[in-house]
């Protein structure tokens, strides 16, 4: 498998993945927890939808609602529609009222008919064992129902007030209609929602569903948001019913010892109360705001591909941007669905920004792991041509750096030929020769690197070493003269050494000049070294070319540098091929302080 291909692969992997995720909606617990985040922002509650509610005050003053005449919800009726100017446009019931009670009963329905703006609840009876329909959907078939009591129910409009609990418990969603005995029935919101258009000569909002019949709620508040007014304050005249005038009333349980509180996406920690949330409800039918899953084959298929691209950028691109592309990348996306949820259409979340995030991570550890083989395989080959010292400093610093093409720098370069080394050859066996020629190349090689030069190339016999280059090095002159005398003073013990074993003696004669010379890569397309090249390097060459056995010499530049370090002795002005004018030379005697 190629380099290349194996992005393409991850990158396919990474896509597959976001689909699939993305189609079943396998850690659905953790994204309805962001989407409730992200989709239910509270969005402002309506100052003219407000709650009565049955409060703990209420309780006090009146007892438990179970010991109620309904005379008390007929004079809340009475109360708010006192002055036909000011009543409410609605006034919502969130109380079941089924079966008769007592003489009270009448009075609540005088009332309701007397001034027509009154809605009750009914209560559906699910079954609590599942079916299929023609669709392969399943559903939990409505099994019964409970209305008000007949009387009321004729002077009234009623809507069914169950709501639609996730499988965390949390109440998202509606079902807005739902049909019992060949009767379709509406959500209690719905009918308070038609019975306000109908006052008011408005034509009623569509409300979209999915193909469960379900829609999402956008909530508009938080628990506790809406204005709350305690009823047994209605009742004793301590409120101004005017407060009411063209507002919709909801009443219904506000105490905790009801049991009407139910958990909500935008909740936290609180519950929202039941009459809270058909207020809710009623905000998101008046400003048309529910919403529906959307179609999540195009949502995968889109991701995926995006989710796909982005690993192929992460690949290629540098830590910091790769960082900007992710969270750029997540915010936007982020963005994109909220915007389509405020438009009807809600989507799952996480599944983009948790694989782009985990592509990242992945991106992040194999590019490590790639950029460490990278140095270690140009450490290992800086070791053949460069002093280990040097690599060892390379490798804390992290500097792999060296300028593609060539740059202008100042120089010390070394050659160092074998003298003889033809005729030798000829004399000896093939193995002979490639044994002494190893021993002089490990020579001057570990005298180089001795002395923190770069082994530039082995020409044939000979051998090119350059100082101060690619590399900054201090001293590099005197180094480079250091190197070439160890490598003339190394060459004695090689020379007695294969007398005894040859018959033959080996010698070595050293060039060495400073200056500057151009460095860098040089070559053709496909085949290049990083050498140097200049008048200094053919200077140098040159000079090792006069040198004779066991000579070093250096040229007049080299030696204004290091005067005061060297004993030298004057070879004189010699001509040198290539050059119109001769270059003075000295040949290295001694190097003053080193033994």
């Amino acid at each position: 498998m190629t380099k290349k291909l194996m992005p393409v692969i991850e990158a396919l992997i990474v896509g597959i993945i976001v689909f699939l995720l993305t189609l079943t909606n396998l850690f659905s617990p953790l994204d309805y927890i962001v989407r409730d985040r992200l989709y239910q922002v509270p969005r402002g509650i309506r100052s003219d939808i407000k709650i009565i509610g049955i409060d703990a005050k209420t309780l006090e003053e009146y007892g438990p609602i179970q010991t109620w005449s309904r005379d008390v919800y007929a004079n809340l009726i009475d109360v708010l529609n006192v002055d036909e100017n000011t009543k409410p446009y609605v006034i919502g019931f969130d109380i079941q009222f089924s079966g008769n009670v007592d003489e009270g009963d009448r009075a609540l329905v005088d009332a309701a008919e007397e001034y027509g703006n009154v809605v009750v609840v009914s209560q559906l009876i699910y079954s609590k064992k599942w079916e299929t329909n023609d669709q392969g959907i399943t559903y939990y078939p409505v099994e019964g129902i409970v209305l008000p009591y007949e009387e009321l129910l004729n002077v009234t409009s009623t809507g069914y007030s169950n709501v639609s609990l996730d499988s965390d418990g949390i109440v998202r969603r509606i079902i807005p209609s739902e049909t019992y005995d060949g009767v379709t029935y509406q959500t209690f919101s719905k009918v308070m929602y038609d019975k306000y258009c109908a006052t008011l000569g408005l034509t009623p909002n569509k409300v979209p569903t999915d193909i469960t019949g379900r829609s999402i709620i956008n909530y508009s508040g938080k628990p506790g948001d809406y204005e709350y007014i305690s009823l047994a304050d209605v009742l004793d005249g301590k409120m101004d019913p005017r407060i009411f005038s063209d507002s919709v009333v909801f009443v219904g349980a506000y105490a905790p010892s009801m049991q009407d509180d139910f958990v909500v996406p935008n909740g936290g920690s609180s519950q929202m109360y039941g009459v809270e949330i058909h207020a809710n409800i009623f905000q998101s039918y008046l400003q048309g705001r529910f919403a529906v899953n959307g179609d999540t084959y195009i949502l995968s298929l889109v991701t995926a591909l995006l989710a796909m691209v982005i690993h192929l950028l992460f690949r290629k691109l540098k830590t910091w941007q790769s960082v900007i592309l992710l969270i750029a990348s997540a915010g936007i996306e982020i963005a994109v669905l909220v915007a389509i949820n405020n438009n009807g259409y809600s989507f799952s979340v996480i599944y983009f920004p948790l694989m782009i995030f985990l592509s990242f991570i992945y991106s992040l550890g194999i590019n490590y792991l790639l950029e460490t083989r990278r140095k270690k395989k140009v450490l290992n080959a800086f070791r053949k041509y460069v002093a280990p010292q040097i690599v060892e400093e390379i490798a804390k610093k992290g500097d792999f750096e060296i300028k593609v093409g060539g740059e202008n720098r100042d120089i010390a370069v070394l050659f160092v030929d074998i003298r003889g080394f033809t005729t030798m050859s000829e004399a000896l066996e093939p193995e002979q020769v490639v044994e002494i020629l190893n021993e002089y190349l490990t020579l001057t090689t570990k005298s180089i690197f001795d002395n923190s030069g770069t082994l530039d190339k082995f020409v044939g016999d000979a051998t090119m070493a350059v100082f101060n280059s690619p590399f900054d090095l201090e001293d590099y002159e005197y180094k480079a003269v250091c190197a070439a005398m160890d490598i003339v003073k190394g060459g004695e013990a090689i020379e007695e050494k294969f007398q005894k074993r040859f018959g033959r003696s080996v010698g070595f004669g050293v060039g060495v000049n400073c200056g500057p010379a151009v460095v860098g890569n040089v070559g053709c397309e496909f085949r290049m070294d990083f050498t140097a090249i200049g008048d200094t390097v053919n200077t140098a060459a040159r000079l090792e070319a006069n040198a004779k056995k066991g000579q070093v010499l250096i040229s007049d530049v080299l030696y204004e540098r290091l005067k005061d370090r060297l004993e030298v002795r004057d070879v004189g002005e010699i001509p040198l091929k290539g050059k119109t004018k001769g270059v003075f030379v000295y040949e290295v005697t001694k190097i003053i302080g080193r033994d």
